[in-house]
């Protein structure tokens, strides 16, 4: 019915801030750098573990001080001196990250200095006038005084912190204010609101090679090592005008191959990072085909309401192309029969093919995502859909619709008032659902609907 009108788009609100300062907080594996990052964001935003090595790509959040100054905080990986697997990558991506930043948070150990420490401040002897000192783990009188020996190491001013149990935070933040330089921050107004991607897929899919597609720089380790990426790593960029905002999360395996705390943690960032987002790139290995696997991470979308684009990633890889990408589409519908309704975009992450279209669709789900229809017109339709369709008119069967509204947008929500709730039935809800996608604009997107009678309620979620 295509007289029934939607609500438009909507538009923006608030603002965004850009060209924050940037504070690096770096040093060897296991001085507690992620500790510190999320002690300072009041948040669990990096995984810790005694593991060495559990931070690999740099993990860049914005971070609001006590007197309301904002900097981009990173935490990076530890630098090694003897390497292997992604070992070198990880330094390097550290280097990257101490080049660019306003003040270098160097993290000692207060109880030794080891050889990797004095190693690593040698490379950051150029950095010298942006490096504070930061000596952690000070959790007793006595390790206090320990950390007295690290001053000859040179660096002008010093802070002595427990990352681990909030010791002397406010003597750090207040240095953080005092040497960061906030003149250059600017407040943009947000036309838009952003657009929060999750990219979640199996491991090794392709998930890190998007996210440095998009973005336009390396942001995440690419290795053929499946798990590389544990954080939820967020990076923004811009297309057409519009700002996307991406987490790229560790590859979500089966339940009976996560052995490790690290591998537990980087689960549940996946799936946490599904429920901030709008939008879930749901990646597949064009070739490999799709796994039980792929239905539980589809499963976990769906049942937050969340709109989602099956990704066939490395098309181009597949000597027959079109056929086999219309063969992989084909199987794609056979796997999710109750989400035929979600967009399939091939493209290669690799070469950058059918991101265009990705994107392009992004921003009509996340439309579709944000509509809210008037009470007034759904009632317009609601009754255009009971002349087209009756209730049944037996004794058992027949109930009577009242009225419809919406409840939510993002994820969208509708309640239908009837009498006689339990003489509802399963056809006629999906055909409601099925008009309220067709009519009102929400053909590409999960659609909850509730019943609910005066004396009895009853979900009847979108399956």
């Amino acid at each position: 019915m295509s007289d029934l009108p939607t609500a438009p788009e909507p538009t923006g609100y608030g603002v965004r801030y850009t060209n924050l300062p940037i504070v690096a907080i770096v040093g060897r594996p296991n001085v507690g750098k992620s500790t510190l990052f999320n002690r300072l964001l009041h948040d669990r935003r990096a995984i810790t573990d005694p593991t060495p090595g559990v931070t690999r790509d740099p993990i860049e959040v914005d971070c609001i001080l006590p007197s309301g100054g904002r900097c981009t905080l990173v935490d990076t990986g530890g630098f090694k001196m003897d390497r292997e697997g992604l070992d070198t990558l990880v330094v390097q991506r550290s280097l990257d990250s101490i080049a660019r930043a306003d003040l270098i948070l160097l993290l000692v150990d207060v109880v030794e200095l080891t050889r990797e420490d004095e190693s690593f401040i040698e490379l950051l002897r150029p950095y010298t006038d942006k490096v504070v000192l930061v000596i952690n783990k000070v959790d007793s009188p006595e390790r206090m005084s320990k950390g007295w020996n690290h001053l000859s190491l040179g660096f002008k001013e010093a802070v002595w912190v427990s990352g681990e149990h909030g010791f002397n935070m406010d003597e750090l933040t207040d240095l953080l204010e005092r040497r960061l330089d906030f003149s250059k921050i600017l407040v943009v107004p947000a036309q838009r609101d952003d657009i929060r991607i999750a990219i979640v897929g199996k491991p090794n899919t392709g998930k890190s090679t998007l996210i440095n597609r998009l973005v336009g720089e390396d942001v995440a380790i690419v290795s053929p090592v499946a798990g590389t990426t544990r954080d939820v790593i967020a990076s923004s960029f811009e297309r057409n005008g519009r700002k996307f905002v991406v987490l790229d999360t560790a590859g979500i395996r089966r339940k009976g191959k996560v052995h490790e705390n690290i591998e537990y943690y980087s689960v549940n960032r996946a799936i946490k990072s599904i429920e901030d987002s709008d939008v879930v790139f749901h990646l597949i290995d064009a070739k490999e085909g799709l796994s039980d696997q792929d239905k539980k991470i589809a499963g976990l979308a769906y049942d937050k309401g969340k709109a989602i684009i099956f990704v066939l990633n490395k098309w181009d890889e597949m000597p027959d192309g079109k056929k086999e990408v219309e063969d992989a589409k084909e199987r794609v519908r056979y796997a999710f029969p109750v989400m035929s309704w979600a967009p399939i975009v091939p493209i290669s992450a690799l070469d950058g093919t059918g991101l265009d279209k990705l994107l392009s669709t992004a921003v009509s789900l996340y439309r579709q995502l944000s509509t809210r229809v008037e009470t007034g017109r759904l009632n317009q339709a609601l009754q255009s859909w009971l002349i087209d369709s009756p209730p049944p008119v037996g004794p058992k069967t027949h109930f009577k619709v009242r009225y419809m509204t919406q409840v939510s947008a993002n994820p969208v929500k509708f309640v239908i008032f009837a009498s006689r709730l339990q003489a509802v039935n399963e056809t006629y809800v999906t055909y409601l659902r099925n008009r309220i996608r067709k009519d009102l604009g929400f053909d590409s997107i999960p659609v909850e609907l509730e019943l609910r009678g005066t004396k009895r309620r009853e979900n009847l979620p979108d399956r």
